[in-house]
């Protein structure tokens, strides 16, 4: 398993954390923050709430991992910066990583892996 990095752990937190949902969804191109919330809610579920969207977009803005762009209508689009696609792709090394360990430990299949045989014992009595 990969050792965790820092950036990762304290900027942006676990993967359900808005900050993660966030940047994933600007990774895909700039949205301002109805869209941002249609957008995640169709990927992974989650209805943030305008308090929840709007407070981490406004962490993330001063840490420098989203930045406003120019618009000409009311609403305010962002993009994500290489700082943020930074630490959005250390989040998802990491949450990878976990994946991968909670898979082997679990002793999921995989969708690339073909079922295991079960071993054929002889001379045993059912």
């Amino acid at each position: 398993m990969t050792k965790r990095t820092p950036l990762a752990i304290d900027e942006l937190g676990r993967q359900s954390e808005p900050a993660v949902l966030i940047l994933t969804s600007l990774a895909s191109g700039s949205k301002h923050g109805y869209a941002l919330a249609k957008d995640i809610k169709s990927f992974a579920g989650v209805d943030l709430g305008p308090g929840t969207l709007y407070g981490a977009i406004t962490r993330l803005e001063e840490r420098g991992l989203i930045a406003p762009t120019p618009s000409e209508e009311r609403r305010q689009p962002y993009v994500i910066t290489p700082s943020g696609r930074a630490a959005l792709e250390s989040a998802v090394r990491d949450m990878r990583a976990l994946a991968d360990e909670g898979t082997r430990r679990l002793r999921l299949r995989t969708l690339n892996q073909q079922p295991q045989s079960r071993p054929i014992v002889t001379g045993v009595a059912p």
